[in-house]
């Protein structure tokens, strides 16, 4: 079995196998690049929506305890005034 220089393996470099940290250049996989920065404004939008969302929840929950506690004081003052007016018929 011969070898000849045409169907041997190629040199490998053992600089960039054995010290991974030094190698500066590589390629950037364009499709996976795409997709992963579709997915974090897809995040992003969805997280603002939240936001949106339950501050509109807050606003509405302060607005129905505002209307709950001035429907309580109305009652408990016209109750006053009945009981007053009572008192004094008598």
């Amino acid at each position: 079995m011969a070898m000849d220089g045409a169907s041997s393996f190629p040199e490998a470099d053992v600089d960039q196998a054995l010290k991974p940290g030094q190698n500066k250049e590589f390629e950037v996989d364009r499709v996976s690049s795409d997709i992963a920065t579709s997915k974090e404004t897809q995040q992003e939008r969805d997280k603002a929506a939240r936001k949106r969302e339950r501050e509109k929840q807050d606003a509405m929950h302060k607005l129905k305890t505002t209307i709950l506690v001035s429907a309580m004081i109305i009652a408990v003052a016209g109750a006053v005034f009945a009981v007053t007016k009572k008192l004094r018929e008598k």
